[in-house]
């Protein structure tokens, strides 16, 4: 019995350097695989017992673990969507086989890098066929609010790589100082003409005219002045009338003091605003609030335009994309702006370990490694997104030649214990000869 314990147990070592050698292969073939994670194997002694002073060898069974939750350095590279975890996470992809399928199934599968570019239907796809995954942006930008404890906001993240859809605007805030010498009695009375560019519903630009005319008095200052505004998109009709007063006192000398409607929707004081109906809808036309200098001012002997903004945009060409360290997909357009797309959230799970290993450096949840949750890159326990990077495999070459000799010493000797054992037994059955 213990004779063929011995036999068994030179068998099991065998087999269970066999798995090493397996592991330490792997490793060295991917030693060069951007996101490829060690494998370890582990040795475990079995033991069966002596029975009446007789020892019985139990023998060695192997196991082995992917430590995944090993991280390699950061590679730079050129790509503006190759794209690394900095910590702890791991970002959800889905097969590009699945993505426009009928069901509208897309599995969620993690991975810790991957170099990502868009493909001919506009996705973000790697080479090995895997798409990256995110939470849409509304048009303007905002990311709503989807569950983080389930995959059913994730979509395939995919670029329209033609145009920008324009926005129209809905408001604009201006500011000017208006001369008080027009206002003067004996002035010139000139008057003061500006151009402000809006967008239509269909991106394209239009233009209000605002023309201010200053009432001259027979003796003393007005300080009163007309403003009348103009839609190009209206074939350049009067669309609005103001009748602007200005406080000539020492404490809130220059300021607006009175707003008078003469044509058009009227002016909230509290506010500064004025709703303008153009051709394309109404716009919210800020001109500052009674009393604030940071409104319209009538002061000194120039015109000047202080403030102009807006918001909307016309049609845009795209000309990059990359994703930020909060995962942000962001996209670049030839018209200056830059607007969100997508986030790319990180999935963290308790046992990272206990992940499913598959193809590509993709894994997948399991009951070993429990639920997952769906972090904003950078909060929680999270790292951040490194883009233009790729995570190096966490193989020591040096480390895993090493073992290769260790192992294959310790398979000889399995190897030369059946060897003995057969020699043992041969003499045992010599014994009745």
């Amino acid at each position: 019995m213990t004779i063929s314990s011995s036999l068994n147990a030179g068998v099991l070592g065998l087999s269970a350097n066999a798995t090493r050698l397996a592991t330490i292969s792997d490793n060295i073939a991917n030693s060069q695989t951007y996101g490829y994670k060690r494998v370890e194997a582990d040795f475990h002694s079995m033991v069966i017992g002596d029975q009446r002073g007789i020892y019985t060898a139990g023998g060695v069974r192997a196991t082995t673990t992917r430590l995944i939750d090993q991280r390699g350095s950061l590679v730079s590279t050129t790509n503006a969507t190759d794209i690394a975890v900095r910590g702890r996470g791991m970002f959800p992809v889905t097969p590009a086989v699945s993505v426009g399928s009928a069901d509208g199934n897309n599995p969620m599968m993690l991975q810790t890098t991957g170099s990502f570019r868009i493909d001919d239907q506009g996705y973000l796809k790697s080479d090995s066929g895997l798409v990256l995954m995110g939470w849409q942006a509304n048009p303007d930008g905002v990311i709503p609010a989807f569950p983080r404890d389930s995959a059913n906001g994730l979509t395939p993240v995919r670029i329209n790589t033609n145009q920008y859809p324009g926005e129209p605007t809905t408001q604009m805030r201006f500011s000017a100082n208006l001369p008080a010498t027009e206002t003067v009695a004996g002035s010139g009375g000139a008057v003061q003409p500006l151009t402000l560019e809006y967008f239509d519903n269909l991106g394209k630009s239009e233009t209000l005219s605002v023309v201010f005319s200053p009432t001259v008095p027979a003796t003393g200052s007005s300080n009163e002045w007309t403003m009348t505004i103009t839609d190009s998109a209206s074939d350049d009709a009067t669309i609005a009338e103001y009748t602007l007063t200005f406080d000539a006192s020492r404490a809130n000398g220059g300021t607006l003091t009175n707003v008078q409607t003469v044509t058009g929707n009227g002016y909230v004081p509290a506010t500064g605003m004025i709703q303008l109906d153009v051709a394309g809808g109404p716009i919210d036309f800020d001109i500052g609030a009674l009393g604030s200098r940071d409104g319209m001012t009538q002061l000194s002997d120039r015109f000047a335009q202080v403030v102009s903004e807006k918001d909307g945009s016309q049609v845009g060409n795209l000309t990059g994309i990359e994703i930020d360290a909060n995962g942000n997909v962001r996209a670049s357009f030839d018209i200056g702006i830059n607007r969100i797309l997508y986030q790319v959230p990180l999935a963290d799970v308790p046992n990272v370990n206990g992940l499913q290993a598959l193809d590509q450096q993709a894994y997948r949840v399991t009951p070993e490694s429990g639920a997952f949750f769906l972090w904003n890159a950078g909060d929680g326990p999270t790292g951040e997104v490194v883009n233009f990077a790729r995570e190096a495999s966490t193989v020591d070459i040096a480390g895993e030649l090493t073992e290769l000799i260790q192992t294959q010493r310790a398979y000889s000797s399995n190897a030369k214990v059946i060897q003995t054992v057969d020699e043992m037994l041969q003499e045992t059955t010599n014994i009745k000869r």
